[in-house]
Order: structure tokens, then C-alpha cells, then sequence
């Protein structure tokens, strides 16, 4: 320590050093670090902060002219990729500007590009995009089977500078104990990648730590390989470490729902947590190999001082329980939009109370759309970033047209809805990715969205197209029609997804939830369903009163139901990425559910 303090102030002086030791002093909150790994860690919050402060004001800047930045932007990708063999064909070099653009490409769908992805993928290059990508990114949200997207080295930076660091800096402000030497519990499970025959890697784009090694000392979050670990019991060892550290600073997850279920395992196992705290030790029972856990085993020391606290608190019961073991919690941090504003309520109402829930990004696989600058609300509102990628809008009474006409972003209207159109950075254009957005105003020029639902999440058996937002209104009014009942999770279907074992019923919903506080609803009551979304629906009642649409089928499932579908769909991608789906339309993940129906 001695020699760390002589090294900084000879190359420092002595005044910023002793001032540098102070505020690192004040700043300093959480469990106990080397004099380095302060350091380490303080250097990094303060890059982070300038950082964010920077690109801020870069994005401050762009709002103030959205048509240049936009022009320049689409510009920039059209020269970028002239001379592929997509840029040939669709005459690149000759487009000046974005009516000419919009004029000569077509609106496009995955189906676009697949095969051109595909001799991508057998390494081929210069067909879409100039540069060879870095990943073939698998994408969360599809109903269907996964299609792969392309990634370059430039979209992890443009996420992580236009997106992640301007968050943080938002963030800092609303939340300055943020920036207090507090580690962060991220919980993340290592993706599973492979590699195509052109030795392109194929996964999911991620934010995870290892990825991420300059930010490693933010974390207390392990380095070993939990990719030689089931996800179950990688989560296991996160909670453990973090259930260590009393002055944790924040939580983050990928999603809202991958923090709720983080805490439903913590309740699940607290007992053996509690235990390996108490004697320093990584449970015997887990299937970890045991090279890993006896580097585990070094990392941790008993603490019986930290595991009767733990204790204590956990008998008291789960409501609250984060503020509660976690005292100096400030935020978590975890993305939600649509299908996850129940896991929000969730953890607002029982094992986050009292704690803020920040969605700091709105981006897909394809891009970043937007950024939240306003922690504090409880609104997710996000922000458009102009320059990542070129935009376009549908108005949402022309969204089932094949190639209806655009509009630009300066010529939106706040509270409208509209479906978005995006050209990026890495081969996609004009691409409708099905997110339908809602104007809720416009900061400086540029528009604030907020998200309101994906076509390919809907309902349609007699082409009366009812969206997810809607089915999950009348199932809110609907479980308040259910005394003692309060709603974990649900999922929804069309019927013919039955097959045979839809019979000559008439078309109609399948609806399966999971409650708490009762174990079962008489045929009266699940008929409110129905009655509450005809309520909901105007259109939706026609079809039931002319009898075209049967009524909702309600079916019960038993407790972490929902825990075991999410994991089986994740099986087929990858958990950092989950997107939670509630309109299911792949027959084995209907299958998977409805084999846990109990009533």
C-alpha cells in the first residue's frame, strides 16, 4: 500500500493525491477492497461517468437537428456498402437522399435477407455489408425458430456508447449513490456459442462481464467459467457471492423477468445459501465440476456474523427482502418492455419494494433504438438515438399493408402509434421489425416512445387481431373478480395451436396462468375473462356475439410452472437474452406449458 501511495504521488503531487484519497474515502461504502482494487474500481466509475457525460451531450446535440443527423446516418450506411453485391443491386451509389432511398428499396422482412445470411455464414464475403462480422446473432424475440442477425465489432461499441454509458450518466444524476464504491450484482449465464464452418461464431449478443474485462471490478460477480455449469446452478453461486456482500450497490439482469426469477430461486433456497455463508463453503450438492469448485472454495470465507443477519430476515418473510439484506441498494437495473410489466410489479410490490427499477435501453438484436434519461419515472419513456440507426414509422392503421407508406421523424405526431422501420449498420433495410411505439412527446426534435406491442405477439382467429397490451388489461380486471388470487405469470394461444385436440369447437384463446392465494377458479369465474376483454375490445365482442369466436378457455398451472417453461424456451437460445413470450406459437412450448396444467 505503501509503494501504491509513493508511485501516485510522485506522479501526481501530493495535493491531487491527498484529494484523490479523499474522495475515494468518501465514496467508498462497500466491502472491503485492496488499496488496487479501489483504485481500480474508482478509475473505472469515474471513465464511466465521463464517458456518458461526453456522449450526452453528443446526443443533446443530434436531437437539435434530427433531419441532418438522420440524412448523414443513412448516407453513411448506403456508401459503407456500395460495392457489396446487395449494394450493386439495389443501386447504392446513385442515392443522394432519403426520398430516393425510401423510392428504389422496398419495406422488408427477415425472409429478405435469409439466404443472403446464409451464404454469409459459409463465408462468403461482401454480400450484404463490406466487413466480415464478428457474430451471427441469434434473436431473442421470434416466435418462431431463431434467425440469425448480422454483428460487426462497430454494434457492440455503438450499444455500449450511444446506449449503456449515456444511461449511466442519467442515471448517476438521478441516483448519485451510484457512483459510491459499491459492487454490482449482475446475475448473467455464460452464452453458449458455436462456430459456422467459416469460423464465424454464432450466439447472442450479450452484455455479461467476462465479456466486458476493464469493467470486472464493478462486479462481484465471479471470473470462473460458469459455462461449465447448468444455469441453475450458476445462478446458485452468483446469489451466493452476492448474498456475501451486505453493501451491495445495485442489481442487474438482462430483463425484469430474470430478476424476478432470481429472487423467486433466492426464496426457493435460502436455507443452503444461508448455510455456505455461514461456513464459507460452495453447496456439495451442486453439479459443478470439482477443479471450479475448489477455486470457488478459495473466494470464499466463513461468515456466521453475515449468515444470522441473512437468517433473521429471511424467516421474517421475502416481502421487501432486497432493501432488507441489501441495505444500501440503490437501483436495479434490468430491461422491460410490454410482456414484462407483470414481472415489474412483481418485484415493485414484493421482493424489490421500495427499490427503483431502471429500463435503461430499448434495443433489439437489430439495433439500439432508444435510451431511457429519466431513472426517476416510473413511465418507461425512451428517447430515439438518431444516429444509430435510420428510422422510419408506419402508421399503425397501415401495419397489415405489404408496403404501406412511411413517414420520416420529423414528421411523427405525439400520441400517435406507429410501426418501426429500421436501416442499420449491419446489412438490414428498410426492415419492419414489428415493434409498434407510441409518441408520448419529443425531446428537442427527436421523439420519446414508449413501447406498446409486437405484431407477431397477437391474437387473430377470425381477423380481428388482438394485441397482447389488450389481453393482459382484461386479465388484470379479471383477477381482481377472483378474491385472494394475485397473478405470477401467464401465457396465451390460439386454439388451433391444439391441433386434433381442438375438436369442432369454434375458433377461441387459450389462456394459462399461475396464481397465488387460490388453487382453483369455478367456470363463472373464468368466464370473466372473457366478459372483461369483450369490455376491453369492441371488436373482439362483435365476434363473440355473433358467435364466429368461442369464449376463453382459463387453465391453471401449479407453482414455477412458468420457471420451467422459461427455461425450456431458453434451452433453445440462449437466458441472457430471454424475451419473455406470452403469445406462444410454437406447438412444443405449448406443449411443455399445458403439460403442467393442474385445473
Amino acid at each position: 500500500m505503501i509503494f501504491v501511495i509513493f508511485i501516485l504521488t510522485a506522479l501526481l503531487g501530493v495535493g491531487v493525491t491527498v484529494l484523490l484519497w479523499r474522495d475515494i474515502h468518501h465514496r467508498s461504502k462497500g466491502k472491503k477492497q485492496t488499496l488496487i482494487q479501489l483504485l481500480n474500481h474508482y478509475l473505472t466509475l469515474r471513465v464511466l461517468a465521463w464517458l456518458g457525460s461526453r456522449q450526452r451531450q453528443l446526443l443533446e446535440n443530434d436531437t437539435k437537428n434530427v433531419y441532418r443527423v438522420q440524412h448523414d446516418i443513412l448516407l453513411q450506411r448506403l456508401e459503407q456498402n456500395q460495392n457489396t453485391e446487395y449494394g450493386h443491386k439495389y443501386k447504392f451509389s446513385a442515392i443522394q437522399d432519403r426520398i430516393t432511398f425510401r423510392k428504389v428499396h422496398p419495406l422488408t422482412h427477415y425472409s429478405h435477407y435469409s439466404d443472403y445470411i446464409q451464404r454469409i455464414s459459409q463465408g462468403e464475403e461482401n454480400v450484404l455489408i463490406s466487413e466480415r462480422p464478428s457474430m451471427l446473432a441469434m434473436t431473442s424475440g421470434a416466435p418462431g425458430s431463431s434467425a440469425l442477425v448480422l454483428n460487426t465489432s462497430a454494434t457492440a461499441i455503438d450499444y455500449f456508447m450511444k446506449g449503456k454509458v449515456v444511461c449511466l450518466d442519467a442515471m448517476y444524476k438521478a441516483f448519485p449513490g451510484t457512483q459510491n464504491l459499491q459492487k454490482i450484482a449482475k446475475f448473467f449465464f455464460t452464452p453458449k456459442e458455436s462456430r459456422m464452418e467459416s469460423g464465424i461464431p454464432v450466439g447472442s449478443y450479450v452484455s455479461y462481464p467476462a465479456v466486458n474485462k476493464y469493467l470486472l471490478s464493478l462486479y462481484c460477480t465471479l471470473s470462473p467459467p460458469l459455462d461449465a455449469m447448468t444455469d441453475s446452478d450458476a445462478l446458485y453461486i452468483q446469489l451466493l457471492f452476492a448474498l456475501q456482500d451486505r453493501t451491495l450497490g445495485m442489481l442487474e439482469d438482462g430483463s425484469a423477468s430474470a430478476v424476478y426469477y432470481a429472487c423467486v430461486a433466492l426464496q426457493k433456497n435460502w436455507e443452503t445459501l444461508t448455510e455456505d455463508v455461514e461456513l464459507g463453503q460452495v453447496n456439495p450438492e451442486l453439479k459443478i465440476p470439482p477443479d471450479i469448485q475448489h477455486q470457488l472454495s478459495l473466494m470464499l470465507k466463513p461468515n456466521p456474523l453475515r449468515a444470522s443477519e441473512l437468517r433473521r430476515e429471511f424467516e421474517k418473510g421475502f416481502h421487501g427482502i432486497a432493501k432488507r439484506i441489501w441495505p444500501d441498494l440503490q437501483v436495479v437495473w434490468e430491461l422491460d418492455s410490454g410482456s414484462e410489466e407483470l414481472h415489474v410489479i412483481n418485484l415493485k410490490e414484493s421482493y424489490c419494494k421500495g427499490i427503483p427499477l431502471y429500463s435503461p435501453v430499448y434495443a433489439t438484436t437489430e439495433g439500439l433504438i432508444g435510451v431511457n434519461l429519466w431513472p426517476e419515472r416510473p413511465d418507461r419513456h425512451y428517447l430515439l438515438c438518431p444516429r444509430s440507426v435510420f428510422f422510419e414509422f408506419i402508421p399503425a392503421a397501415a401495419c397489415e399493408e405489404e408496403q404501406p407508406s412511411t413517414l420520416f421523424m420529423e414528421e411523427i405526431k405525439e400520441g400517435e402509434e406507429y410501426e418501426l422501420v429500421l436501416t442499420n449498420a449491419c446489412g438490414f433495410y428498410r426492415y419492419r421489425i414489428g415493434d409498434v411505439v407510441k409518441v408520448v412527446g419529443f425531446h428537442n426534435q427527436c421523439p420519446v416512445v414508449e413501447f406498446k406491442y409486437r405484431k407477431n405477439q397477437m391474437l387473430n382467429v377470425r381477423g380481428e387481431k388482438i394485441s397482447e397490451q389488450v389481453l393482459y388489461q382484461a386479465l388484470q380486471h379479471a383477477v381482481k373478480l377472483w378474491p385472494g388470487a394475485d397473478l405470477v405469470d401467464y401465457c396465451y394461444a390460439e386454439s388451433n395451436i391444439l391441433g386434433p385436440y381442438c375438436g369442432t369447437s369454434d375458433p377461441h384463446y387459450e389462456v394459462i396462468v399461475e396464481l397465488k392465494g387460490i388453487r382453483n377458479l369455478s367456470e363463472d369465474q373464468r368466464y370473466k375473462l372473457d366478459e372483461s376483454l369483450q369490455k376491453e375490445s369492441g371488436i373482439y365482442k362483435s365476434f363473440r356475439f355473433k358467435g364466429s369466436i368461442g369464449p376463453i378457455r382459463v387453465h391453471l398451472v401449479g407453482p414455477g410452472a412458468f420457471k420451467e417453461l422459461h427455461n425450456f424456451i431458453s434451452a433453445h437460445g440462449n437466458m441472457n437474452q430471454f424475451r419473455v413470450h406470452r403469445v406462444l406459437q410454437r406447438k412444443e412450448f405449448w406443449d411443455f406449458i399445458y403439460g403442467k396444467v393442474v385445473s
